[in-house]
């Protein structure tokens, strides 16, 4: 009786395959996956080049086309720092600073202009009355910023333990940056002010 669990070894071998033709090897080729790897042996398929850019070399550029582009480069690094600023002015508690000086008028922003004031009416050619004006307008303006500092500061330190209770920012530090803040004109301040005066914030 013959047995049910033996084949022949000729029924173990491959059947015998017709070669392809180059339009089915194409077809068999675009039903491969991309994970596909070839066995051992066997050329490794190369990727197609259809709809890549040739790797030719690139154009040098003349040397008024390399000073246009460094000067748009440089445009664009500014406008970037005006927007976000630098490392120094990043973290929660020097946006908030930022707020608190451009919520508000201060002092500061006209003591560069009185200074000028200052130094021209404070010269020797000037009759008294001007040099005794332009003395004390030097006093006003600075009380002004040392008043304007001290409730811009406090002011910072009340906002700052009321919402970043575990802060590590050194105050000290905070309140100097609020202060050189608050003695820039507004539209030379970066990064730019986010809230507009009278803003509460």
């Amino acid at each position: 009786m013959p047995s049910l669990f033996r084949r022949k070894s000729a029924d173990l071998a491959d059947p015998p395959t017709e070669p392809l033709t180059p339009a089915q090897e194409e077809a068999a080729e675009a039903a491969r996956s991309r994970a596909y790897t070839p066995a051992k042996g066997r050329e490794t398929p190369k990727r197609p080049v259809t709809g890549r850019r040739p790797a030719g070399a690139t154009k040098p550029l003349s040397k008024d086309e390399a000073k246009a582009l460094r000067r748009q480069r440089r445009a664009e690094a500014a406008a970037e720092f005006r927007r976000e600023g630098g490392p120094r002015d990043r973290g929660p508690e020097r946006l908030l600073a930022r707020n608190v000086v451009d919520s508000r008028r201060t002092v500061g922003t006209w003591f560069f202009g009185g200074a000028l004031v200052v130094l021209i009416g404070s010269n020797q050619a000037m009759p008294p009355v001007i040099r005794l004006a332009s003395n004390l307008l030097w006093g006003a303006l600075a009380l002004g910023v040392v008043i304007d500092s001290v409730l811009i500061s406090r002011r910072i330190k009340k906002l700052v333990r009321e919402r970043f209770p575990k802060s590590t920012q050194r105050m000290g530090s905070l309140y100097l940056y609020a202060i050189m803040r608050s003695i820039t004109f507004r539209k030379l301040r970066s990064p730019e002010p986010r809230v507009a005066i009278g803003d509460q914030v």
